[in-house]
């Protein structure tokens, strides 16, 4: 018996090393592969030539478009009566109780009691 148990960890063991020395392998393959692609990639594009930077030009202070008050309130009303008419949509959900799953065993309890009331009866249990 021990020899069999023995024999099943050596089997085992040698196993579990041959697969991770395959996924090793797969593993150095694979990062080969993307080295090789990465190498041909930076041979085939030429190397790009600086452009002459012009002078930096005295940065401009960013142009906000102004809305005049009148339009910004419309807006501010239109959006807000639109919102209240969504809110005023939705329903509340009403909440469901979870049924108990001891429900779903009464039919296994009941089938149960039948058989043993039948083997009491017959006289065999």
């Amino acid at each position: 018996m021990s020899s069999a148990l023995i024999e099943g960890g050596w089997v085992t063991v040698i196993g579990v090393t041959v697969v991770f020395i395959i996924l090793g392998i797969l593993a150095l393959v694979l990062y080969f592969v993307g080295w090789l692609e990465r190498r041909l990639v930076e041979r085939e594009t030429p190397a790009p030539v600086p452009a002459p930077t012009p002078a930096p030009a005295e940065p401009k202070p960013e142009e906000k478009p102004e809305i005049p008050p009148r339009d910004l309130a419309v807006i501010t009303a239109a959006i807000l009566a639109y919102t209240a008419e969504k809110a005023s949509q939705l329903r509340p959900v009403p909440f469901r109780k979870k049924i108990s799953d001891a429900w779903r065993l009464y039919g296994l309890h009941t089938a149960t009691e039948e058989v043993e009331d039948f083997n009491y009866e017959k006289r065999k249990w």
